[in-house]
């Protein structure tokens, strides 16, 4: 079974950046959908990012498209997450997920299976 371990959150002003890592342990890193997802006080967890593990094709909610990129490190089993340009909205709780399969709808919460813990990114204006 995976296990998901997010690192790399913290407290920046607006227009700073931070790198989440996902390191993924256990099987079926590769050929799965890797998500980042946020959710902020109040709000539903929102999609951020997904990348495929087989081809390395990358997703993006129009909220971050230009600002986030997605990436992975397949020899370390580990996703990153840069946020550049950040604003106060980004501020939030982010998680890493997984499922065994294509990204497809891959801002659908329901669809993946195993998730981290969370990370804490707080942007100040």
């Amino acid at each position: 079974q995976m296990q998901l371990a997010e690192s790399g959150g913290g407290s920046v002003q607006a227009g700073g950046s931070l790198r989440l890592s996902c390191a993924a342990s256990g099987y079926a890193y590769s050929l799965a959908c890797m998500g980042w997802f946020r959710q902020a006080p109040g709000k539903e967890r929102e999609g951020v990012a997904a990348i495929y593990t087989g081809d390395g094709t990358t997703y993006y909610a129009d909220s971050v498209k230009g600002r986030f990129t997605i990436s992975q490190d397949n020899a370390k089993h580990t996703v990153y997450l840069q946020m550049n340009s950040l604003k106060p909205e980004d501020a939030a709780v982010y998680y890493c997920a997984q499922r065994s399969a294509l990204c497809g709808i891959w801002f659908r919460v329901q669809d993946y299976f195993t998730w981290g813990q969370g990370t804490q990114v707080t942007v100040s204006s």
